[in-house]
């Protein structure tokens, strides 16, 4: 089967060149047709919210990072929040429910 292919590529040359310049010209002009937007967003809709306060960590923790995560906890369509507090920087991640907008998140 594989002797025969080649043998007709090499009898037919011109057909086996028009064919992949064709295939060529197709695969162009398929990728100047595709949207940009191939890959779809899998990942959680989540909002980072980043505090700075030149001060300790116990400090940042207690009248920054705390107060935060306990005024998001009732917020609705909120499915987990996490807080880190380091020292001068809290972040605090609430990440909502699926199908939450991403605008009204924030």
């Amino acid at each position: 089967m594989i002797n025969r292919v080649i043998a007709f590529s090499v009898r037919h040359k011109i057909v086996i060149l028009l064919a992949t310049a064709a295939a060529c010209i197709l695969g162009y002009w398929s990728l100047l047709q595709m949207r940009s937007d191939a890959i779809p967003d899998i990942g959680e809709t989540q909002v980072i919210i980043y505090s700075h306060w030149d001060r300790s960590s116990d400090l940042i923790e207690n009248q920054v990072t705390y107060p935060i995560v306990t005024a998001l906890l009732g917020a609705p369509r909120v499915k987990a929040v996490r807080g880190i507090s380091d020292f001068g920087q809290s972040y605090v991640y609430v990440i909502f429910d699926d199908n939450t907008d991403l605008y009204w998140a924030r």
